[in-house]
C-alpha cells in the first residue's frame, strides 16, 4: 500500500491516519456543480449526490490549493478552484494503489504559479498526437504550462495567413535537423492543441523565435533577408546565423502579422518571443527590433516572455525574462527584476532534458554537461541569480530541444524521470524537498510508467527494484 506522502511533487502538508479507503466497483464520484468534468479525471463512475468520493468547491487559498480527507468510508476533496480540484485528482491517482488509498488528510498548494515545459517542435515535429500525449503525462506531475518552440532556423510550424510559404515550404519534406522532422500545425490543429491542454489546466505558450533563428522564414521568403536574395535550406544544428532586418518596413509588416495570428488563436496570457543567440544581429539593430516588437505582443493583448538576452534592452515591466544559460550571474536579468518584472528560472545545467544523462548517452547534447536525476533535483531557483530572489520569480520551466530526438519514445526518456524532479523544485514548499525521499517516491512511481508503456531513464541514482 502507498504512504500518504507518495506524492510527486511532495505535499506541503500530508498527515497519515489508520486504515484505507477501498475502491470498489460500487464507489461513485459526486461532485460540485462544474466540477463533476473535473471529478471525471479519476475514472470512477459518477453519482449526481451522496457519493462516497466528493469534490466540492470552497477552500480558502491560491489558485491551484487542495485538500483531502481520505477514511475507511470516504475521500472528501476541497479545492479552491477546479484547477486545484484537478492537481487533487493527479494527487489521488498517484496514491491509488491496489484498489486502495491511504487514509490521512493532504493540505496542498504550489510555491509558484508558472511551472513548466518547453517542447521543441521546430528541429524536429511532434504531431498533435504526440503533443496531446506528452500532455496528459506532464499533468500528472502538476505542470501547468507548455511551451512551444514552433520556430527556428530547421522548419516553421505554425501556419500563418497571408505568408502560405512559411509551412508550405519551411514546414514541408526536408525540414528539421538532418531533413528529419518535417510537418505543421494548420490553425485548427493548434487549437486543438490548445483546447486539450485547457481542458488539462495547462496553459499553452507559443514561441516564435526572432530576431535570430529565423533561417525558416527567410527560406521561404527572401524579401525577410538583408539583400533579398534567397538563403540556403539549412537542417544542421549551428545557431547564431540569422537575423531579421532591424531597418525594414517589411521585416514589421511579417512579425506584427505572425503575432497577430498567434496571439489571436493562443487564449492563455503569453506569447514569446524568443530573442536568444541573435548574434548575426548588431546590439543597435537588436534595441532596435525590440523596441518595435514588444509593444506589439502587448498592442495584441499579450504578455511577452524571451530568453534572457532580451533584458539586455529596457523591457515593459510587463515582460518576462527566461533565464537559460549556465552562468552564476546575469546583469540584465538582474536589471529586469530591479525594474519590476518577474522571471521564469530555467537555467540549462539544470533544467534542460535534452542534456544527456551520462556521457556517451544515446540521445542528447552535453555543452551544458550532463544532467542526472540528481543534478536535476539538487538546486533551488531562489538561489540561482544575484538580485532575482523568489519574489521575483513566475515559476520555472524545464526545456526540452529536440535536435537528438525522432520519436515520442525519445521525447518520453529525456523527460522521464528528470520533469518530475523539477516539477517538486516548481510546486514543493522548499523545505518539504527531501533526496532520498524522492528516490523513493519516482521509483515507486516506475511501474505506472512501465504499464502505461512511457519511456524512461532508468537513472543509477535510484533504487528502481
Amino acid at each position: 500500500m502507498r504512504r500518504l506522502d507518495d506524492v510527486i511533487p511532495v505535499p506541503v502538508s500530508a498527515v497519515p491516519a489508520d486504515g484505507h479507503f477501498a475502491i470498489t466497483p460500487a464507489t461513485q464520484v459526486s461532485a460540485d456543480p462544474g466540477l463533476a468534468w473535473v471529478a471525471a479525471f479519476l475514472g470512477l463512475p459518477a453519482a449526481p449526490s451522496g457519493g462516497a468520493i466528493q469534490f466540492a468547491l470552497g477552500l480558502d487559498g491560491p489558485d491551484e490549493s487542495y485538500e483531502l480527507d481520505i477514511s475507511d468510508s470516504s475521500v472528501r476533496v476541497r479545492a479552491a478552484t477546479p484547477a486545484g480540484a484537478f492537481a487533487a485528482v493527479q494527487t489521488l491517482r498517484q496514491l491509488i494503489s491496489e484498489g486502495t488509498l491511504p487514509a490521512g488528510h493532504i493540505a496542498d498548494r504550489p510555491r509558484f504559479a508558472y511551472r513548466g515545459v518547453m517542447l521543441d517542435v521546430a528541429r524536429h515535429f511532434f504531431t498533435v498526437d504526440e503533443v496531446k500525449a506528452f500532455i496528459d503525462a506532464i499533468v500528472a506531475f502538476k505542470i501547468n504550462h507548455l511551451h512551444l518552440h514552433l520556430t527556428d532556423d530547421q522548419g516553421w510550424r505554425l501556419e500563418i495567413p497571408g505568408w502560405p510559404r512559411l509551412t508550405e515550404v519551411s514546414g514541408a519534406s526536408g525540414t528539421g535537423v538532418g531533413g528529419e522532422g518535417p510537418g505543421f500545425y494548420t490553425r485548427d490543429h493548434y487549437t486543438e492543441i490548445v483546447s486539450y491542454a485547457a481542458e488539462r489546466f495547462v496553459t499553452i505558450v507559443p514561441e516564435i523565435d526572432m530576431p535570430g533563428h529565423v533561417n525558416a522564414a527567410q527560406f521561404a521568403y527572401p524579401a525577410l533577408t538583408a539583400d533579398g536574395n534567397p538563403v540556403p535550406q539549412r537542417t544542421d544544428t549551428e545557431v547564431g546565423y540569422s537575423s531579421l532586418v532591424a531597418d525594414s518596413e517589411t521585416t514589421y509588416a511579417f512579425v506584427e502579422d505572425v503575432i497577430r495570428e498567434v496571439a489571436a488563436l493562443t487564449p492563455g496570457p503569453f506569447l514569446h518571443i524568443g530573442g536568444d543567440e541573435a548574434q548575426a544581429t548588431t546590439p543597435d539593430d537588436y534595441r532596435t527590433f525590440m523596441s518595435r516588437v514588444l509593444p506589439l505582443v502587448g498592442k495584441y493583448g499579450k504578455r511577452a516572455v524571451g530568453w534572457h538576452e532580451m533584458a539586455n534592452v529596457e523591457l515593459p515591466e510587463t515582460a518576462v525574462p527566461q533565464f537559460w544559460r549556465t552562468e552564476p550571474a546575469d546583469d540584465g536579468t538582474a536589471r529586469a527584476v530591479a525594474a519590476g518584472s518577474q522571471v521564469i528560472m530555467s537555467p540549462a545545467d539544470r533544467t534542460y532534458l535534452d542534456m544527456k544523462y551520462e556521457p556517451g548517452f544515446r540521445l542528447g547534447l552535453d555543452w551544458a554537461g550532463c544532467v542526472e536525476l540528481d543534478r536535476a533535483y539538487d538546486w533551488d531557483p531562489a538561489d540561482r541569480l544575484p538580485g532575482v530572489p523568489e519574489h521575483a520569480l513566475l515559476g520555472v520551466e524545464a526545456a526540452l530541444w529536440s535536435e537528438t530526438l525522432r520519436s515520442r519514445a525519445d521525447v518520453e526518456t529525456m523527460t522521464f524521470p528528470r520533469l518530475p524532479a523539477i516539477a517538486e523544485i516548481a510546486w514543493s514548499p522548499r523545505e518539504a524537498r527531501d533526496w532520498p525521499s524522492f528516490r523513493r517516491r519516482v521509483a515507486a512511481y516506475a511501474p505506472r510508467w512501465r504499464a502505461e508503456g512511457t519511456a524512461y531513464h532508468p537513472s543509477p541514482t535510484v533504487d528502481w527494484e
